[in-house]
C-alpha cells in the first residue's frame, strides 16, 4: 500500500484553524495515520465529535468550533483517512465502506471518547450515523446536517454529482466549495485544497461517490438498515438537525425523510442560503445547537 503524506508547511496559514494537528493509527500500526485535533477540557460535560465529508476536511467546522469551545466543550475533530492531513493511499481500491467506518469506531475507543455529541455532515453521517448503534452508551446527542443513511436508494441530485465527480479525476476543491459560498475567501478556499498538493492524492475523492450504496446488496447498504432501525427504535438521546436549504442533493425530502427516522428529532431549523456544507454558515447552528441541548454559557 503506497500511503502520501501531505507536507505540514501546507497547512502552515489557514485562517481560521489554529488547531495543532495530533495523530492515531486506528487501523493498527501498519495502517495509515489518522490526523485529529483534540481541544477544550477532558472532564467537559461533553465531547464534540465534527465528521466531515467527501471532498472536505475537518477546516469545515472552522466557524463551529469557537462556539463549541466556548460553551466550555472538548472538541475532537478528525480527518477520515485520505484527507486533510491524514495519510492518503494512493490505491482507490482501498478506500470501502466497512474500511473507513471501522477506522472511526477503533478511534472513538482508542481515544476511550464518552458523552459524546455526533456532529456530522455528508460522509460524517453516512458513517457517523451507523455508529451509535454499535456503542450506544458513549452517545447522548447528535446534531444532524445535510446528510443520509445510505440504505441502497440513490436520488437523482446524487447520480448527477456521482457522474460530474467522476469526470473530474482532479477536482478543484476549493474552487467548489467556493462556487457554493461566494463569500469565502481565497483563503479559505485555499484551506480546502491544502491536503492535495496533486491529483495524486485525490484517490479518496475518486473513490467516495462510487462508495455510496446503490443497491440493496451493495457494500454499506445493510449497515446503513440497521442503523436506521436504531435510530427508529432504539435512540434515546437528544437530536438537533439543521439543513442547508440551498443543497441540489439532500435538501427537502431526503433530510424530511432522516429526521422522521430519528426517534424524537424536532422539526429542523432551516438555512435559507445554505448549501450542501452548510457547516461554513455554522456559528448559529452551532449556538442553536447548543441551545437546544441546554449547553450554553
Amino acid at each position: 500500500m503506497t500511503l502520501l503524506r501531505t507536507p505540514d508547511e501546507a497547512f502552515a496559514h489557514l485562517p481560521g484553524w489554529p488547531y495543532a494537528a495530533r495523530y492515531a493509527q486506528p487501523l493498527g500500526e501498519a495502517g495509515p495515520r489518522l490526523a485529529y485535533i483534540d481541544e477544550g477540557p477532558r472532564d467537559a460535560p461533553a465531547t464534540v465529535l465534527c465528521l466531515h465529508g467527501n471532498p472536505s476536511w475537518g477546516y469545515l467546522y472552522r466557524h463551529m468550533l469557537p462556539e463549541f469551545l466556548g460553551a466550555g466543550l472538548r472538541v475532537v475533530v478528525p480527518d477520515l483517512i485520505g484527507f486533510g492531513r491524514s495519510d492518503k493511499p494512493a490505491d482507490e481500491a482501498w478506500h470501502r465502506f466497512d474500511t473507513h467506518r471501522q477506522s472511526l469506531l477503533n478511534f472513538i475507543e482508542l481515544l476511550d471518547l464518552r458523552k459524546l455529541m455526533l456532529v456530522c455532515q455528508d460522509w460524517g453521517g453516512i458513517f457517523g450515523l451507523t455508529l451509535p448503534m454499535v456503542m450506544p452508551e458513549r452517545f447522548t446527542r447528535a446534531l444532524v446536517m445535510n446528510t443520509t443513511l445510505a440504505t441502497g436508494e440513490l436520488t437523482e441530485g446524487f447520480k448527477a454529482w456521482r457522474t460530474y465527480s467522476n469526470s473530474q479525476p482532479d477536482l478543484a476543491v476549493g474552487r467548489m466549495l467556493r462556487r457554493g459560498k461566494p463569500d469565502m475567501s481565497a483563503e479559505e478556499a485555499a484551506g480546502y485544497d491544502a491536503p492535495f498538493p496533486d491529483a495524486r492524492y485525490k484517490a479518496a475523492l475518486r473513490a467516495f461517490p462510487n462508495l455510496v450504496p446503490d443497491g440493496a446488496d451493495a457494500p454499506g447498504a445493510a449497515t446503513s438498515r440497521e442503523a436506521l432501525a436504531f435510530w427508529q427504535q432504539r435512540w434515546t438521546g437528544d437530536s438537533f438537525m439543521a439543513v442547508g436549504q440551498q443543497d441540489p442533493v439532500l435538501a427537502g425530502a431526503p433530510m424530511d425523510a432522516l429526521r422522521a427516522a430519528i426517534r424524537g428529532c424536532p422539526p429542523p431549523m432551516v438555512v435559507a442560503e445554505g448549501g450542501h456544507f452548510v457547516p461554513e454558515w455554522g456559528a448559529p447552528i452551532a449556538r442553536a445547537a447548543l441551545a437546544h441541548f441546554g449547553l450554553s454559557r
